[in-house]
């Protein structure tokens, strides 16, 4: 039996191959994919500048399935279970893994990235690894719940939010969805600061406060929402140079910043400043089981929104439209979903 696989040869170019559907070994599961969620890491493999991941590779990271077929030792899955991946493969024997941190283990792959991903008709993966999808998470939510379980662990780096003012910095994907599961999790207040109307509209749509960046100084903005007592936390959820400099820079004393956005560039941060007003920053990367777990919980008891956030479909033989469209009309998408069938 043969299947399709989207196979990225070079940036910008994606091929259909096929190849032979894959068997479930020892405790491993056997999945039928049914979404696709591209996210901005994708796009950076789409131009070549991802750091970590070489040519050919399989991309498809953020997705929900139905389990085909189990291998030997798998009890706690049944054939037609609805599922999600965490898409990580870890060593298992570095000092992060040996200690409970394995979402940040030394030698860790993520699938699309530095190993193979899950744009497939079928994948074979171990059963740890999966998530249930319970009966009312449609599949298109159940591809969104990676980028909300990155969110979930994000706002977990603080450990009590409650009560507390929260500024998040970028109204894209992650930010929103920042911002939605602190708001979940008890925050008096959450701001979104934003340039694009269009995610401005969407934050607002899904019940959060806003700071329209390009036309209001920030400054102005968290006083009017936040009075003298400013932000608590502040969350940097896009990954630049010059925001995390400016939640650095916006931050009361004693207050926190987390870096959430994937900052690819050194930059520089007045550490005089972050040690005169005592600040504690922090980085945020990737998840782990219980943020998955975390991430359904909060889609089944609805405490977030995400189909506001789900603005494209396309075609699985379509792949490469969806970079495009994120490409062309980056100020009106948020979230490409990938259809298989």
């Amino acid at each position: 039996m043969k299947m399709r696989q989207a196979v990225m040869t070079q940036p910008g170019t994606i091929e259909f191959h096929e190849t032979d559907i894959p068997e479930p070994g020892e405790r491993q599961v056997q999945i039928k994919i049914k979404k696709i969620g591209v996210c901005g890491s994708d796009i950076h493999v789409n131009h070549g500048t991802h750091p970590y991941t070489s040519f050919p590779v399989v991309q498809g990271h953020e997705v929900s399935a139905e389990v085909t077929k189990l291998g030997t030792g798998v009890t706690e899955y049944s054939e037609g279970d609805r599922v999600t991946v965490q898409p990580q493969v870890v060593c298992g024997r570095c000092f992060p893994c040996r200690n409970g941190m394995y979402h940040v283990c030394e030698d860790l792959k993520v699938m699309g990235f530095q190993t193979t991903g899950m744009a497939s008709d079928y994948f074979v993966v171990d059963a740890d690894w999966l998530t249930r999808l319970p009966e009312g998470i449609t599949y298109d939510e159940g591809a969104m719940v990676e980028p909300l379980a990155v969110a979930v662990h994000a706002v977990r780096r603080i450990r009590d939010l409650e009560g507390k003012n929260v500024l998040v910095i970028g109204g894209g994907p992650i930010g929103n969805l920042v911002a939605q599961t602190a708001k979940a999790f008890g925050a008096e207040k959450v701001v979104v600061s934003e340039l694009s109307k269009v995610r401005l509209e969407m934050a607002e749509e899904v019940g959060l406060h806003t700071i329209n960046s390009k036309e209001e100084d920030l400054d102005a903005g968290i006083n009017r929402h936040f009075g003298d007592r400013k932000a608590d936390v502040i969350f940097e959820c896009v990954g630049s140079s010059y925001t995390v400099a400016q939640a650095i820079e916006k931050a009361r004393k004693g207050s926190t910043v987390v870096v959430v956005g994937v900052v690819s560039a050194l930059t520089e941060v007045n550490m005089g400043f972050v040690q005169d007003h005592e600040l504690t920053v922090m980085g945020s990367a990737m998840y782990q089981s219980s943020d998955f777990d975390g991430a359904v919980k909060l889609i089944t008891e609805k405490k977030v929104q995400l189909f506001p956030l789900i603005t494209d479909h396309v075609d699985f033989e379509a792949y490469a439209d969806a970079y495009t469209l994120i490409e062309d009309e980056k100020d009106r998408v948020m979230k490409v979903i990938i259809d298989m069938e």
